[in-house]
């Protein structure tokens, strides 16, 4: 039974809740959960916990806050769990090699990319931005080198490019939890073929920069819309008008031809280098997103405005 397995879970963003959740609920053993130590928000005023910690906290399951992993007593601790698996969700730390061989079937790791493609920290966010077609969660054996272990098994999904990364990456978290259910069932029968991956056709999802987030009206209308959506919510893909920013969140793309960056209609279409993409909803520097309309009422960009 999956039950006897002793799970040592290590997770800290919301992408993590499905599958912690997926743990409990199947009654799974989970000896300890470890979660990034909570963070001061921007201006400093509040401590923000993860929503691993307060999942636990609010469940009664035990976890564990450390700063770094690789530090002997944190090592002396892991040991002392003695664990079957650890279970590795979007933690937020690299474990240490020392960790990776003692719980008896070793680690493994959701990671949301159809491996070898888009390896790193940013993989949803690359595969939209990129224009793929298709995108998708695998289950892998965590190896020394970042994202580069065996995989057990992946589950494709057909990219909607005109949903958001921020509704992508939910999809994708459900997607996996049920995954690690049935990658636990096959380990538990002692099933598992875990396949090399060919590393020759890896690709490397890096971290989104702040340098990249400013819109490029002269790409095709295809290119801003993936840019717009792959940085939607977090942090925004923007333009600048009267010297303020504005993040784009949603939009669609329009037939309407026009110059790059120059608003063609009442309904916030702007031009791109081919076709154009119209704005359903952004937000004000410092203020709540908001639908288009409503944006309208409150504030004027005129037809032939050029925004930069």
């Amino acid at each position: 039974k999956v039950m006897s397995l002793k799970i040592v879970f290590m997770g800290t963003p919301e992408f993590s809740l499905p599958a912690l959740k997926a743990l409990i609920d199947n009654n799974l053993n989970i000896a300890k959960v470890y979660t990034q130590p909570p963070k001061k928000s921007k201006r400093g005023q509040k401590i923000n916990s993860s929503p691993i910690e307060d999942f636990s906290k609010k469940n009664g399951i035990e976890y564990r806050i450390p700063k770094k992993l690789n530090i002997d007593e944190e090592l002396k601790i892991f040991k002392s769990l003695s664990p079957d698996i650890a279970i590795v969700v979007a933690y937020g730390q690299i474990i240490p090699k020392e960790f990776l061989n003692i719980p008896k079937f070793g680690f493994i790791n959701i990671h949301a990319s159809l491996l070898p493609k888009w390896r790193g920290a940013a993989p949803i966010q690359r595969a939209i931005m990129n224009e793929d077609k298709k995108i998708g969660v695998s289950i892998m054996k965590i190896e020394e080198q970042l994202d580069s272990g065996p995989v057990l098994i992946s589950r494709e999904i057909n990219l909607n490019k005109n949903l958001t990364h921020g509704e992508i990456e939910k999809e994708l978290s459900l997607v996996g939890a049920n995954l690690l259910i049935e990658s636990l069932k096959i380990i538990k029968s002692g099933n598992s073929k875990f396949n090399k991956q060919d590393h020759s056709q890896a690709s490397y999802a890096r971290k989104i920069n702040k340098n990249e987030t400013k819109i490029n009206w002269n790409l095709d209308s295809k290119k801003v819309l993936a840019h717009v959506h792959g940085l939607s919510p977090n942090p925004g893909a923007w333009f600048e008008f009267h010297n303020e920013r504005f993040k784009v969140l949603r939009a669609i793309r329009s037939s309407k031809n026009g110059k790059p960056g120059v608003v063609l209609d009442k309904n916030l279409t702007i031009g791109c280098k081919l076709e154009s993409i119209q704005i359903l909803e952004l937000q004000r520097q410092g203020k709540k997103k908001q639908a288009t309309k409503e944006f309208l009422l409150g504030n004027k960009i005129d037809t032939g405005t050029i925004l930069i």
